[in-house]
């Protein structure tokens, strides 16, 4: 998917465990989610299968993501991070530096 934007907490992401994510719909939403593969996930969102929220709401745009090691971690920060606010959330987001 062209444009997307990786962004990692901590480091490099691996294949190992579970990431929590946020995407940028097309209109502008935020949506919260977890997987063991991103890659394959992101292509089930662009396609319009993954989640009925997003299916309406292309494009998407990967904005954060952070490693979990279990499942379980990676649910409780999703439920967390669904709580935040909207300027909260991209607040984990780094924001691109402007170039001269």
């Amino acid at each position: 998917m062209a444009g997307l934007r990786h962004r990692v907490a901590g480091g490099d992401a691996t294949m190992d465990g579970w990431l929590v994510y946020i995407l940028e719909c097309g209109d502008g939403t935020l949506y919260t989610g977890i997987t063991v593969n991103l890659e394959r996930r992101l292509a089930a969102h662009g396609s319009g299968s993954a989640s009925k929220y997003t299916r309406s709401r292309l494009p998407v745009r990967l904005l954060y993501q952070e490693n979990h090691p279990t499942r379980s971690s990676a649910l409780r920060r999703e439920a967390f991070i669904k709580t935040l606010s909207r300027d909260e959330k991209l607040g984990l987001s780094p924001r691109p530096t402007a170039t001269s």
